[in-house]
């Protein structure tokens, strides 16, 4: 079931890949980007990590924290995503419970339609220019889509981005306009 803007955030409390604790309440009075990707060796997942790397310094002037989400063992996400240093959690979930807890799909159709796209083969070059090569990670479930989620400081939903196609994400000046509105 998808979770619709104006609904208090389901809560958690986890480990990132790190050991760190995680808990959602921690970012009660700030904006959060939940954002669910596919899995640890998804390129595009690990572009779409090294764009809010790119960006976090002027999204944490705005009052916006980061915490990311992978339907993977930690052993991948710290081989993978990990590899890049970011300044955010980045979680394993490889029972996708977090999943579930927010409505995430997995769609072969979505996926499929992804790589009858256009614009597929120049995204996948993007991503491999930035070194993340396609590398399927075994057992993973190939078919997740990814999903963002931008969180007031209320704690409340304020956008729910279900995607449509692999990298499709909620566009940076989205969110920026949306913590300006």
């Amino acid at each position: 079931m998808r979770i619709q803007p104006g609904t208090i955030a389901p809560t958690f409390s986890t480990q990132d890949s790190s050991g760190n604790h995680v808990n959602l309440s921690d970012y009660t009075g700030k904006w959060l980007l939940l954002s669910f990707l596919r899995n640890g060796a998804c390129a595009m997942c690990n572009l779409r990590v090294h764009q809010l790397i790119q960006n976090y310094p002027e999204l944490q002037q705005q009052n916006l924290e980061i915490v990311t989400v992978f339907e993977s063992p930690n052993s991948s996400t710290q081989q993978y995503v990990g590899k890049q240093n970011a300044p955010f959690p980045i979680i394993p979930d490889p029972e996708a419970k977090l999943y579930a807890l927010y409505g995430v799909e997995t769609s072969e159709e979505k996926v499929n339609a992804t790589m009858a796209k256009p614009e597929t083969p120049d995204k996948i070059a993007q991503a491999a220019a930035h070194g993340f090569a396609l590398t399927p990670e075994e057992g993973s479930n190939f078919y997740r889509m990814p999903a963002d989620f931008l969180i007031a400081p209320d704690s409340s939903i304020r956008i729910a981005h279900y995607a449509d196609f692999v990298y499709d994400h909620l566009e940076l000046s989205t969110l920026e306009a949306a913590i300006k509105a």
